[in-house]
């Protein structure tokens, strides 16, 4: 259930997370077994939802297989705190396992918190607002500035000439299998989406499905969410939104003009001539409007 690691993504890993540090793209193999019930959840992951069908799935594998990969903990009182493999624990208790197998070290909280984005941004089903925060969070780790100033220093980098942050990110994105400037220039585009849609993808909604959504007008957005999450296909989607497009746009005028000429200031700053025009224009409206507005 986890992405297949490429290349590239092992050959800088060590200097991320430093040379003491488990390789999260490699098999383990478990220091002991630890009851489930004494594993607890710490503050430090980054992924906000798991859905539940792919837990259903992990889950079966997991009665199948049992857990192929142990999870990462560090010793917390009497108890282990989970740093990476936490939908692993979940999936397991989910199978009814009993007892899980886990790695444990030693960690700070910077240590761990890095350990957990690096972990979940090597699997396949973190949802692409999680990963973009995750992203912007290892940047600001990697370039020593506070998280709110990583997004501005990104698109700032775009435009300068090669110096250290940019290797250092060469460093931090070729671990991941992408490159920061692919990221900056696509991805980071999602955080200039409506809260409404964000939220439909904190929640499931697919990354390409709300790609297509953000380009229609907000006012449309709820009911193409809502048809995205029946299970619309991309085709369908941009069909409803060139629908929705064209009503609008047979609407927008009408409601203009409402607007014009409902207002009293307007009205006053019209000149003799410009009112003539106009009551000629209104002179000639539909019988069916002049009854209404009789």
């Amino acid at each position: 259930m986890t992405r297949r690691p490429r290349p590239e993504r092992r050959r800088d890993l060590a200097g991320l997370l430093g040379p003491d540090a488990p390789d999260l793209t490699q098999p383990s193999a478990p220091d002991r077994l630890l009851p489930v019930d004494h594993l607890i959840v710490g503050g430090l992951q980054p992924r906000r939802a798991f859905d539940q069908q792919s837990l259903d799935s992990l889950a079966q594998s997991i009665r199948t297989h049992g857990v192929l990969q142990p999870i990462l903990v560090r010793p917390v009182g009497d108890r282990y705190e989970i740093v990476a493999g936490e939908r692993r624990w979940r999936a397991a208790q989910q199978a009814e396992l009993t007892e899980i197998p886990v790695v444990i070290r030693e960690m700070d909280d910077p240590e761990a918190r890095r350990l957990a984005l690096i972990e979940n941004l090597q699997r396949d089903d973190l949802n692409t607002l999680d990963e973009v925060d995750a992203k912007l969070e290892l940047v600001s780790q990697v370039l020593k500035i506070p998280l709110p100033e990583a997004r501005a220093r990104l698109m700032q980098m775009l435009r300068e000439p090669t110096g250290p942050d940019h290797d250092a990110l060469d460093t931090l994105f070729g671990s991941l299998g992408e490159q920061w400037t692919s990221f900056a220039r696509n991805k980071l585009k999602i955080l200039n989406w409506p809260p409404a849609l964000l939220d439909a993808v904190r929640r499931g909604l697919a990354y390409t499905a709300a790609q297509q959504i953000a380009q229609a007008h907000e006012a449309h957005h709820a009911a193409l969410i809502t048809l995205a999450q029946g299970g619309a296909t991309r085709a369908q989607l941009r069909e409803a939104i060139r629908t929705l497009q064209n009503q609008t746009s047979e609407v927008a005028p009408t409601r203009q003009v409402a607007r014009l000429l409902g207002s009293s200031r307007w009205l006053k700053t019209l000149t003799a001539a410009e009112q003539k025009d106009l009551d000629g224009w209104l002179s000639k409206m539909p019988a069916s409007l002049r009854t209404k507005l009789e």
